[in-house]
């Protein structure tokens, strides 16, 4: 078994979804059986990957698709059923056959109630906004902490679509009201959002489209991944983004952006594959949301700025911003913080390579490629370096 995790790097955005069907493709050549674990975040995530006449957004669906590699849910992952069915139909149009998608029976939904207060409170931060993309995944996972409160896809397996609406309503009466009082959020205050919060129709709706999407996938065991060849881990958002990572609080993602997810399911089924973890880093960096950026103000003064179709701008997230990285050691500081007690060895993946003409914009001026790589690999850090001037995962080379 070959086991792989692809990381941002930095505050997301980097290239994931290419590293991921970069990484995909290979296992396809090879003809070697590939699962994808999405570990983190949920839907919010947006990964990009193009071949020859598709290009395609995946959020919940493992960016190896077009691969043929199958999609694994895993415990810390936080799907939303109701957007599943719109990803589906996306692959369908483009005439993608659909991968199998296997979820744990545990991993946390979220539900309607949780994007309302989500929007709710990023709405009345007004200019003090976190960056939130708006979709309940910090409300999600507050709420899901409660036992009696937390709804899994096997809520929907065992008790059916009734008992699991059922349950939606409990959730509404019991903790819904603590949880507005808890925020300071009347209903009638929410406009919109206050009229949907209370409104049974739209509960019921979106439970019904859940239960009707849970179809789309099949409950299994994390140990599935044991039956496949190749193992990647795909991970959501950016290294810097961390739950943990004070030094950028409030404007964090809510989960563990590197290698804590990935390793914590290999040590409970007792993997002890060796492992390559892939930091995945444009020549320069990005960030789509709010929020202290280093060295950003080096770019709005040279009137720098990219192209990105993906990350366009949003009401929630705004524009995407752009900057130069920094220092040498600040490059490898979270690579390395994340990596140095893992069992994954880290490799380091540059993308847009072609949009800098080959090389690395810094604090201190423009690189070439090759003497930023020799900087920053010093003694060894990164087992190889993958680097990408093109959209295509084919065009990918390894330099070292």
């Amino acid at each position: 078994m070959s086991i792989k995790a692809v990381i941002g790097k930095n505050f997301g955005d980097e290239g994931k979804g290419l590293a991921t069907d970069y990484l995909a493709m290979l296992s396809e050549r090879s003809g070697r059986s590939c699962i994808v674990v999405r570990h983190n975040g949920g839907a919010q995530a947006g990964h990009t990957v193009e071949i020859p006449g598709k290009r395609f957004i995946f959020h919940e669906i493992s960016s190896g698709t077009f691969r043929h590699a199958d999609t694994l849910w895993a415990p810390t992952f936080m799907p939303d059923l109701y957007k599943l069915s719109e990803e589906v139909k996306g692959l369908s149009d483009l005439g993608v056959e659909l991968p199998k998608i296997y979820s744990v029976p545990d991993c946390p939904l979220t539900y309607i109630d949780d994007i309302l207060i989500n929007m709710s409170l990023e709405s009345r931060r007004g200019r003090d906004r976190h960056g939130s993309c708006g979709m309940g995944i910090d409300e999600g996972k507050r709420r899901s902490l409660i036992p009696e409160f937390k709804i899994t896809p096997f809520d929907i397996a065992s008790e059916g679509a009734e008992a699991f609406y059922k349950k939606l309503l409990l959730i509404r009466k019991e903790y819904l009201p603590k949880r507005l009082e808890a925020l300071s959020l009347e209903p009638f205050s929410m406009g919109e959002y206050g009229e949907m919060i209370v409104d049974e129709n739209v509960l019921f709706n979106y439970c019904e489209q859940m239960c009707r999407n849970s179809e789309l996938f099949t409950i299994a065991d994390e140990g599935i991944i044991r039956t496949y060849d190749d193992v990647i881990f795909e991970g959501a958002q950016g290294l810097i983004l961390d739950e943990e990572n004070k030094a950028f609080a409030p404007n964090l993602t809510s989960s563990r952006t590197g290698l804590t997810n990935p390793d914590a399911m290999l040590a409970r089924l007792g993997i002890c594959e060796p492992c390559e973890a892939v930091y995945v880093t444009r020549t320069y960096v990005t960030k789509h949301g709010a929020g202290r950026f280093p060295y950003e103000d080096i770019f709005l003064r040279e009137g720098k700025c990219f192209a990105d179709e993906t990350n366009i701008h949003n009401e929630w997230q705004g524009s995407i911003r752009f900057a130069p990285h920094g220092s040498e050691d600040e490059f490898n500081e979270y690579a390395i913080r994340d990596s140095v007690s893992s069992v994954f060895v880290p490799s380091v993946m540059f993308t847009h390579v072609d949009e800098t003409g080959g090389k690395v914009l810094t604090k201190d001026g423009d690189v070439l490629l090759d003497e930023w790589i020799s900087r920053v690999n010093r003694e060894g850090l990164y087992k190889k370096v993958y680097v990408s001037a093109s959209h295509f995962a084919e065009d990918v080379t390894i330099i070292s």
